[in-house]
């Protein structure tokens, strides 16, 4: 029989595949993310992936899509909630000022939060808002 942790793997693959091929870096650890984000240089947006609810189902793509504006970020990093609990709680720590939310998407430079697109703002949009709320903050804060 295979065990939950198996079975939740083999589901999500798909949702992290959405992201790494267009590009994402997964942090899977606290480490990987205290390093990544210590060490930042430029803009970066940390996508909290999720499983959960119609806002990851098109946060994703939202996010796919906005990566091909005219001004975007230097790194694109996610930590996927509720997978790779130390991972997404470390990159927490650092989202100053915001709730926990997934899925969302947090804008960085030099590993300072710039802003961030919360679930609330995701959930219920469509596709064209989402992008929107993310190439707005891009040609706020990407060179």
């Amino acid at each position: 029989m295979m065990s939950y942790e198996a079975y939740m793997s083999q589901v999500i693959q798909p949702m992290r595949d959405e992201l790494t091929r267009v590009g994402f870096t997964e942090l899977k650890t606290a480490e990987e993310v205290e390093k990544t984000f210590s060490e930042m240089k430029g803009t970066a947006l940390v996508v909290v992936n999720s499983v959960c609810g119609c806002a990851a189902g098109l946060a994703r793509p939202a996010v796919a899509y906005s990566i091909n504006h005219e001004k975007k970020p230097d790194h694109l990093y996610t930590v996927f909630a509720g997978q790779d609990k130390e991972a997404t709680a470390k990159a927490r720590e650092y989202f100053e000022g915001y709730p926990p939310s997934s899925p969302s998407f947090a804008l960085m430079k030099d590993g300072k939060i710039m802003t961030m697109i919360e679930r609330h703002q995701i959930e219920n949009n469509d596709l064209p808002t989402i992008a929107k709320l993310l190439t707005d903050a891009y040609d706020k804060y990407c060179g």
